[in-house]
């Protein structure tokens, strides 16, 4: 007997890897790592998928509790993360991130890139909808666990080699990959917010 449901697998990964977008989240990591050494975005590659990692997980496990305990909606969440972005998109767009006066010890691994970008209000709800969904035997269990390892796999190796993009690009085209995931980013913050606020709407 295989110790994975193929089929599972397959829809855990798919869904997640969409919902993730390993392929989208080259220019966000660059621009939001711009001025780094290649050592620093190797570092904030995985510090990123780590927290992501974490926080999905956490989630999967606890997620309807910590909600319900706290009394917050899915919307509510989804509304934060997305205001929590269009604050990172704002610095982006209008070259903030690059002032001096700005705190070299802020990891960005952790946030925004870790949570909410990778580890987001649609990546956590999926999960979560993925776990209530199972019927807790071991086969299934499994194959959720190993859909969410494969995909965060696939996110670490895309930043982890979107690096050398940056010896092709140069400074300047770091600088305009900036603003392009600046606008890229303001995008999503705006549609999360726009859904959660039809989610609100549609409650009321």
């Amino acid at each position: 007997m295989s110790l994975l449901d193929g089929k599972l697998f397959g829809e855990v990964f798919v869904t997640l890897f969409v919902i993730m977008d390993p392929p989208g989240t080259i220019p966000l990591f660059l621009g939001l790592t711009s001025g780094r050494t290649n050592r620093q975005r190797k570092r904030a590659a995985w510090q990123a998928v780590a927290v992501a990692f974490v926080v999905i997980t956490v989630f999967a496990l606890f997620g309807r509790y910590i909600l319900e305990y706290l009394g917050v909606g899915l919307p509510a969440l989804q509304c934060a993360g997305g205001l929590l972005l269009l604050l990172v998109a704002l610095e982006l767009l209008t070259g903030k991130e690059d002032e001096p006066t700005q705190s070299q010890n802020v990891n960005v691994a952790f946030v925004p890139l870790g949570t909410p970008l990778l580890a987001g209000p649609g990546a956590i709800v999926a999960t979560m909808v993925f776990v209530q969904h199972a019927d807790g035997g071991a086969q299934e269990v499994a194959s959720i666990a190993a859909g969410i390892v494969a995909v965060h796999v696939v996110l670490w190796l895309t930043m982890r080699f979107s690096v050398h993009i940056i010896r092709v690009i140069r400074d300047s085209g770091v600088t305009l990959v900036t603003r392009i995931a600046g606008l890229l980013l303001s995008a999503i913050a705006v549609q999360l917010v726009a859904d959660a606020v039809r989610a609100f709407v549609a409650r009321s």
